[in-house]
């Protein structure tokens, strides 16, 4: 049976989960500079070989050379595009770094013990409201990063969707990126230690 890596794309790199722990090392590819506004993974489209290349050898520095048992859980930002996605997903399956790839966004990993609930996360480009049943996303709202207004995500946040106005569902704050401070009274803040312990027990076959 192959083997999960869970492994997680933020705003400025790459983290995997080194193996037997539960700690996560950082990828960040040579001559990749930040660009406002635009994931910095889209400057692996220029050079796909030689970020392959490097890719694999940072995974195999954690697992080896025998990478062909693993899977890749890959944790996308929640408002990565479905093109975006389908990028991600072809370039690390074709890296050689791994047998598959199975993908997830921050926020359906937010919460185990929810069937149901809203998360509020932020990119460098967008805040993103998300209503999650299930496991799947149900609806998911956008709003720019430099023109938004936290009391209406929350007040939008009550009506995104039927289950949410007749039911009680939590608010989950996803503060990775330590940057949601304006959202404090809006919901449960889930800080970045406690997303790592959810990410580094996360199984594939749920994904």
């Amino acid at each position: 049976m192959a083997k999960t890596i869970p492994m997680i794309i933020t705003n400025k790199n790459i983290l995997l989960r080194v193996k037997d722990g539960n700690e996560f090392a950082t990828f960040e590819m040579p001559g990749i500079e930040e660009d406002i506004n635009i994931p910095f993974y889209h400057q692996f489209a220029g050079k796909i070989a030689e970020c392959q290349h490097y890719f694999k050898e940072f995974v195999q520095s954690q697992y080896g050379k025998r990478l062909s048992k693993y899977i890749l859980a890959i944790v996308v930002p929640d408002d990565t595009s479905p093109l975006e996605r389908i990028f991600i997903n072809e370039f690390f399956l074709n890296s050689g770094a791994c047998k598959g790839v199975a993908q997830i966004t921050m926020g359906q990993a937010l919460s185990k013990e929810h069937k149901k609930y809203i998360s509020v996360s932020m990119s460098t480009r967008n805040v993103t409201l998300l209503y999650v049943s299930n496991g799947e996303i149900k609806v998911r709202k956008y709003y720019d990063v430099n023109e938004y207004n936290p009391h209406q995500i929350s007040e939008d946040a009550k009506r995104l969707h039927i289950d949410v106005e007749y039911e009680q569902v939590p608010v989950f704050i996803n503060n990775f990126n330590m940057n949601m401070d304006a959202f404090a009274e809006v919901g449960q803040f889930v800080s970045p230690k406690e997303f790592l312990d959810k990410i580094s027990v996360i199984d594939v076959e749920k994904v």
